[in-house]
């Protein structure tokens, strides 16, 4: 099928469109996806689905881009609300006081029921998790940073430093001061954290790890040990927060303390970046003394702000959460006797297979079965599987469906 070059795809052949990209763009990625098999340019996309611009095939999207489309594909209600903005907002000015901002950050606050009464903005979430590292040597006078093995936080700075060496090793020399150790061990958690450490910085469930699940009160122990050392607790929820996995952020579910909590992704609603950390009120208090300390030119960007306060609405509203533990449960029980166990929270679902690569054959057996998901980077017996939370009844089943068919 030969498609028309349109403003949204220039290209009048996937080759020309491959070849520009990879001359231009990341010739290394087109060529692993095409050894992959994953020859895919997105062309029109709506609700929990997106269609290929050249053969104009629809697929499930159950991956998500990690949690940017949690409300879906061009959500009407985000859509609306910035098409409305445009008329008379841009980004803004990150000097100026803002209204939008102002706004957005009161939401945020209270989705945590004012704990964490502070907000910083960002564009992406190593920015953010940058900001948070920053924050807490700079509130705690230490620079001991410990984080999990597997984890992932970012591309930049320190959030690079608190993630996988793969990332960070071709650029070396490594930063000092940052210790690792295995997620859910919580006696290496014990011993890793001193006199020395500023802060642990994990994600609640672990993406790139496969989802797996913390044992009960892990969490919250990490939190306890950290305080009686004098360290903070982040948790990155840039995968987990925003409902996905049934409360605003796991955290809530697991009754932890955290001193910040990042979030991004969804936090957009899929239409504008945007990304926050989420501080304490003593820890906000940094700011005071220092308030030009860390400045972000399109953090917070006021079409950003209008976005997310939509997504903050619509996380609100009754019923909303609650259909997402529901939705999960449909899930889970239609994949009930699949030949893989499901890891889910909510919404937040791993599919685990018994061998290593199982993952990635799963998914290139849904792709040709109209589902895209992706696998666990750091698990590749792990396929991660995170449908929209809007997908409705109909549509759960019609994905439940493809999967079985494509992996019983």
């Amino acid at each position: 099928m030969m498609a028309s070059p349109t403003p949204e795809q220039p290209f009048p052949t996937r080759e020309a469109a491959e070849k520009t990209f990879a001359d231009r763009v990341n010739r290394g990625k087109v060529e692993t996806y095409r050894a992959l098999g994953l020859r895919i340019v997105m062309g029109e996309r709506e609700g929990a689905r997106f269609q290929d611009a050249y053969d104009g095939r629809w697929y499930w999207n159950c991956h998500c881009n990690g949690g940017v489309f949690n409300l879906g594909h061009r959500n009407p209600r985000v859509v609306a609300a910035v098409r409305a903005a445009l008329d008379h907002d841009d980004i803004g000015n990150h000097h100026l006081v803002s209204g939008l901002r102002a706004r957005l950050a009161e939401q945020l606050a209270a989705s945590t029921e004012d704990r964490l009464a502070g907000v910083v903005f960002g564009v992406s979430g190593g920015e953010a998790v940058d900001l948070a590292l920053k924050l807490a040597r700079g509130h705690t006078g230490r620079r001991g940073i410990v984080s999990v093995h597997g984890g992932y936080h970012g591309h930049t700075g320190l959030a690079l430093a608190a993630g996988d060496p793969e990332y960070r090793d071709p650029f070396g020399p490594n930063l000092d001061g940052f210790v690792q150790v295995p997620f859910d061990d919580l006696a290496a958690m014990d011993a890793a954290i001193d006199g020395t450490t500023a802060a642990v910085v994990l994600e609640s469930i672990p993406a790139t790890l496969g989802f797996p699940m913390p044992s009960p009160g892990y969490l919250r122990a990490v939190g306890d040990l950290c305080h009686e050392r004098g360290a903070l607790l982040v948790l990155d929820e840039v995968q987990t927060g925003l409902g996905r996995t049934g409360t605003c952020w796991y955290y809530q579910q697991e009754d932890a303390e955290p001193d910040m909590v990042v979030t991004g992704k969804g936090l957009g609603g899929g239409v504008y970046p945007i990304t926050a950390t989420l501080v304490t009120a003593e820890l906000h208090a940094f700011f005071d003394d220092h308030p030009f300390v860390h400045v972000s030119t399109f953090g917070g960007a006021e079409l950003g702000c209008v976005a997310a306060s939509t997504v903050l609405e619509l996380l609100a509203e009754p019923g909303f959460l609650e259909r997402v533990l529901e939705l999960g449960e449909r899930f889970e029980a239609g994949l009930r006797g699949a030949p893989f166990d499901v890891r889910r929270r909510g919404m937040t679902m791993g599919l685990a297979f018994p061998h290593e690569g199982d993952g990635v054959l799963a998914a290139a057996a849904l792709l040709d079965a109209g589902v895209f998901a992706v696998f666990a980077h750091h698990d590749t017996s792990v396929l991660q599987f995170k449908p929209p939370l809007t997908t409705t009844d109909a549509e759960a089943d019609a994905i439940v469906a493809a999967v079985r068919g494509a992996l019983g």
